[in-house]
């Protein structure tokens, strides 16, 4: 076998896109501990398995793998400092951070965007790596888009919209999503659209957040799912998808994206993009789109689970 280059191997890895975890448990005194992994994989929904992976040489090592159940605690993208900081030697890591003992026992993060409470299920030997296989005991998850690492870099889908704000023809809208139903408003004449609105002074994340505050739904921002030219209507167009935590709104309904309910869409590109949106939540396997309201390319969106 030909010898590999580990730094080159390394910098490969970190071409995959992941999100970014913090594992936490308790050491053999009783005391809470953890550190940042984006090693980990969803394995099982039945039994209900989780995975994550710890290097031998890890300070932490002994006790996870000697630990009746670990925790993973899915950053939010508001919580970059708290992977920093669980991946130094910090004396008080857990100083960082909200926490408290989840249902099983490990500790949980607040304002993250997911927490998964596990029993310890199995252990593999792996080269310079432990695998743990964790059985969810207990889990929560939240509307926060999670935050992304990749090439030695976080990933926020504020900071690329934020790149856009100088574009004086640039419209924000929001494609709030609950169990396959979206929410939709009236235009006045009967036709439906996605909220929408045009980007001014106040800058993207202001105007998102607005977005989302007017039509009274219960979601946060989100990632962003699409980007194109509206050469018919002379402007730029971001779409952000978001998760909503119930199907209730002040202004709007959500609703099926029926063939029927697409019709009745009056802007034909967010027909197109809502058509795509359809088919993809069919599969759960989406991407992101650029180019204009004509034609473009879909480029995978990629997941830490």
């Amino acid at each position: 076998m030909t010898e590999l280059d580990p730094r080159a191997l390394r910098d490969a890895f970190g071409a995959f896109m992941t999100g970014v975890t913090v594992v936490t448990a308790h050491n053999a005194e009783g005391n809470p501990i953890g550190f940042t992994a984006n090693s980990f994989s969803s394995v099982s929904l039945d039994p209900p398995l989780v995975s994550i992976c710890i290097a031998k040489t890890s300070s932490n090592y002994e006790a996870l793998a000697t630990a009746s159940g670990f925790a993973v605690n899915v950053l939010s993208e508001t919580q970059k400092d708290v992977s920093n900081t669980f991946a130094r030697p910090v004396e008080d890591r857990f100083a960082a951070v909200t926490w408290q003992k989840g249902p099983h026992g490990a500790p949980v993060f607040d304002d993250g965007s997911a927490w998964f409470d596990c029993s310890m299920f199995k252990t593999v030997e792996a080269g310079d790596h432990l695998i743990l296989i964790g059985k969810v005991e207990a889990f929560e998850n939240s509307t926060r888009p999670g935050l992304g690492y990749a090439r030695g870099a976080y990933v926020t889908p504020t900071l690329e919209a934020e790149a856009l704000n100088n574009d004086a023809n640039l419209l924000v809208s929001v494609l709030i999503e609950h169990q396959g139903k979206v929410l939709l408003v009236e235009d006045g004449h009967g036709k439906l659209s996605l909220p929408e609105t045009r980007v001014g002074k106040e800058g993207v994340s202001t105007v998102l957040q607005r977005l989302i505050t007017s039509n009274g739904a219960e979601a946060e921002a989100g990632f962003i799912y699409s980007v194109y030219e509206d050469e018919a209507r002379a402007t730029h167009h971001i779409s952000f998808l978001c998760q909503a935590s119930s199907d209730t709104a002040s202004c709007g309904a959500f609703v099926e994206l029926s063939a029927t309910t697409l019709m009745q869409i009056t802007d034909p590109a967010a027909r197109i993009m809502l058509e795509r949106f359809a088919s993809e939540s069919r599969i759960g396997n989406f991407g992101v789109f650029f180019g204009n309201h004509v034609s473009g390319k879909v480029r995978p969106m990629t997941s830490g689970s």
